[in-house]
């Protein structure tokens, strides 16, 4: 239970520091990044993971490049549902994507999560 929520913080973090670094990636404040890290992370374990499934053979063409699309493309979506949190283009969901993802391992590879 402690993991789950430190995860959760964590990612409510790194959404933080994407909103710093990638231009048109807005995060109002640190309440609006926990229920925004909670929306990403439900559509992404539901709507995400449908959509990785069906796009799998694109995966696996562009060596799992094709899930950046697919993540900036739940960011977007987990954009619409959260007051506070804007996205302003698809590139900025896609860098966005990018970003989280390197700042989620860095922060995976510091508590030693990684294996």
């Amino acid at each position: 239970m402690i993991r789950l929520l430190l995860n959760w913080i964590l990612s409510a973090l790194a959404l933080l520091i994407v909103s710093r670094l990638v231009p048109g990636f807005h995060v109002d404040t640190f309440a609006t990044a926990l229920a925004a890290a909670l929306v990403f992370g439900l559509l992404n374990v539901t709507l995400g993971l449908i959509l990785k499934l069906v796009t799998l053979p694109v995966t696996i063409l562009t060596f799992g490049l094709f899930l950046l699309v697919i993540n900036g493309f739940v960011l977007e979506l987990a954009s619409g549902f959260v007051p506070g949190f804007h996205i302003r283009s698809f590139g900025a969901a896609f860098i966005g994507a990018a970003v989280l993802a390197v700042i989620q391992l860095l922060f995976r590879f510091l508590l030693g999560e990684s294996k």
